[in-house]
């Protein structure tokens, strides 16, 4: 007998502090807020006992935990991180984890053309990566300075749908007749209910004691000591 799958799925990677529940890839209930104050210690506890009463559930009948396992916030990923594995350890369950950037892409659909996700760093910096409409990755995780030509590839060839915070600024830079820009949206736990469930069915689990959340720590650069 195939009893359903249920998985709860952690994102923390943003201002967004977001939980849900999923049976077998579908959504059974989800809590985030998104501030600017990033309360995530205080709020990742409760939301988690907040989605488990509504799906009548209790932490024995998860069957595995999936994180966003970043770029973004060091102490959100911190957070949502030491948290999985925490929970994993103590119920002897699988831990997923999904990049945050593929999180955001699915955010959205579209018929044609590029999704880039864009998380908002310091500066004129950006978190990134390119899909496809399929979500397909097209260019993998990187980080980038913003130019008026950045993404010009991508622009030159068909519609690019721009989403994620890092949108609002990028808008100022980027000025093209293919260029959608959606800023509304953050990195949510609801689009990691099909993405976690596709990587359970795979079992492609992560090494609970290793695991360590993707920093992208060569964003920073150094500044030349030569006048």
């Amino acid at each position: 007998m195939n009893f359903p799958k249920f998985i709860l799925n952690i994102e923390t990677a943003t201002k967004n502090c977001s939980v849900s529940i999923s049976k077998d890839g579908k959504l059974v209930a989800l809590k985030e807020f998104c501030e600017t104050n990033f309360s995530h210690a205080e709020k990742l506890t409760p939301f988690i006992h907040t989605v488990l009463a509504e799906s009548k559930l209790t932490l024995k009948n998860l069957s595995a935990i999936a994180i966003g396992k970043g770029p973004g916030s060091f102490t959100g990923l911190r957070i949502g991180v030491s948290a999985a594995k925490g929970l994993c350890f103590g119920l002897d369950i699988p831990l997923i984890s999904i990049p945050t950037m593929e999180i955001l892409a699915n955010a959205t659909k579209v018929n044609n053309g590029f999704i880039i996700p864009l998380l908002d760093a310091r500066r004129q910096e950006v978190y990134t990566a390119v899909f496809n409409k399929n979500h397909e990755f097209v260019k993998k995780t990187f980080n980038t300075i913003l130019e008026k030509n950045s993404f010009a590839t991508y622009l030159e060839k068909d519609t690019v749908v721009f989403l994620g915070d890092g949108s609002t600024k990028t808008k100022e830079i980027i000025k093209h007749k293919n260029a959608i820009f959606l800023d509304q949206y953050n990195p949510s736990a609801r689009e990691m209910t099909k993405l976690a469930f596709q990587k359970f069915k795979g079992k492609e689990f992560e090494n609970i004691a290793y695991f360590e959340p993707f920093y992208l720590k060569d964003f920073y650069t150094t500044v030349s000591k030569k006048n």
